[in-house]
C-alpha cells in the first residue's frame, strides 16, 4: 500500500530591521497533492505583530479539540479551524515565544525573555504555572512562579529557550545557549537529557532518540541510540536567488538558518528554514522528499510547523 505524504501548517515571521514591505502569515502545505493554500496574511490584518525580538507574525502552533492555537511574541490566540480568532490572552511574563504545546488541555509556551516556561489552562481560561531556569553551582536548577502575580522573574535572556515538548514523563525543553536538551519531571527537578550544539532549535524525542533542528549547521539531525544516527542538509539558495539580501543592518538573515520542525509518525519528518522553505524528509528512505519555497524574501522565514489534522 503506497503511503500518503502529510500535510502540514506553517507560520512564518519577517525577520531583522527593515521589514514594512514584507509579507507572510499562515500556510497550509499538502505534500501529497502539491497544493499551498495561504490561510491568513498578517499585511491584511488589524493584529499589532510588532516585537522587540526582531520577529513578528506567529509562531508557535498547537490544537485543541476542533481549535488552533498560535502564539504570537506575547500573545496566545485561540482561532477556529478558519483562522478566526476567537480568544487571545497576554501575560507580563510572556515575551518572545517561540514554541508552544498542548498537553491534556494545558498549554505550554517557551518564554526566553524571562528564561521561564509558562502553562495556561484552555478550560480555566488562565495563565496557572511558571518555571524559572536557573544555572547554579554548575548544575541546571529552578523555580516555580505565579505567572498572575508581580513577584516572578526578571526580563533576563540568557538560555534562549525556544522549545518544549510535554508527555506524561515530563516536560521536555531547551535553548540555543543551553547546550542540552532538559526535562523537568514531576518534583520539578531539571536534568539533561543530552548535549545539543550551540544555536539548537525544536529539540524534543523522536523514535528512541532525539530530533533537533542544528541551526548552525544547517540540518536537520536525529541522533538515536547505539551509533544511529541521520542528518538532512536543509535547503540551500544562491544570493541571486534571494531578494533583499542586503536590506538589513543587524546580520541575522541568512539563508539555510533551519527553525520549524515536526514529525508525521515515525517516517516523515517536516523542517522549515529561511527564505521561508518548507522540506519533507523520508527518514525510512533516508532522503528528501520535497521542498516547497514560500517566499524568496530573506526576510521571511518559517517558525512553525505542526501536521494540519483537519480535512478539507
Amino acid at each position: 500500500m503506497a503511503t500518503s505524504l502529510p500535510t502540514v501548517i506553517a507560520t512564518s515571521v519577517v525577520r531583522g530591521e527593515r521589514r514594512e514591505e514584507s509579507e507572510g502569515g499562515i500556510f497550509t502545505i499538502d505534500f501529497e497533492n502539491r497544493d499551498v493554500q495561504q490561510r491568513f496574511d498578517w499585511t491584511t490584518s488589524d493584529i499589532d505583530f510588532k516585537s522587540g525580538s526582531g520577529d513578528r507574525g506567529f509562531r508557535g502552533i498547537a490544537y485543541c479539540d476542533e481549535d488552533i492555537l498560535l502564539a504570537a511574541s506575547d500573545i496566545l490566540f485561540r482561532c477556529d479551524r478558519n483562522f478566526d480568532i476567537k480568544t487571545f490572552s497576554k501575560n507580563r511574563y510572556l515575551d518572545n515565544c517561540h514554541e508552544i504545546c498542548c498537553f491534556e488541555k494545558t498549554i505550554f509556551l517557551t518564554s526566553p525573555g524571562f528564561d521561564s516556561l509558562l502553562a495556561y489552562d484552555l478550560d480555566a481560561k488562565k495563565y496557572i504555572w511558571g518555571f524559572h531556569l536557573l544555572r547554579q553551582y554548575d548544575k541546571w536548577a529552578g523555580h516555580t512562579f505565579d505567572p498572575t502575580s508581580d513577584k516572578g522573574p526578571l526580563p533576563v535572556n540568557d538560555y534562549k529557550i525556544n522549545t518544549v515538548y510535554v508527555d506524561g514523563s515530563g516536560v521536555y525543553f531547551s535553548g540555543a545557549q543551553t547546550g542540552a536538551l532538559l526535562h523537568l519531571d514531576k518534583q520539578m527537578q531539571v536534568s539533561e537529557v543530552c548535549s545539543l550544539p550551540a544555536g539548537t532549535h525544536n529539540a524534543r524525542p523522536y523514535r528512541d532518540g532525539v530530533l533537533l533542528n542544528d541551526t548552525e549547521s544547517a540540518c536537520v539531525r536525529y541522533v538515536g541510540r547505539d551509533d544511529d544516527s541521520l542528518a538532512f542538509k536543509i535547503e540551500s539558495y544562491k544570493d541571486a536567488d534571494i531578494d533583499f539580501v542586503d536590506v538589513d543592518e543587524s546580520e541575522i538573515l541568512r539563508s539555510e538558518f533551519g527553525r520549524g520542525l515536526c514529525s508525521a509518525g515515525d517516517r516523515f519528518v517536516v523542517g522549515g528554514s529561511s527564505p521561508s522553505t518548507v522540506s519533507l524528509y523520508d527518514f525510512d528512505a533516508r532522503l528528501k522528499v520535497a521542498s516547497v519555497n514560500l517566499s524568496r524574501d530573506i526576510r521571511n522565514a518559517v517558525h512553525g510547523l505542526e501536521i494540519w489534522p483537519f480535512d478539507d
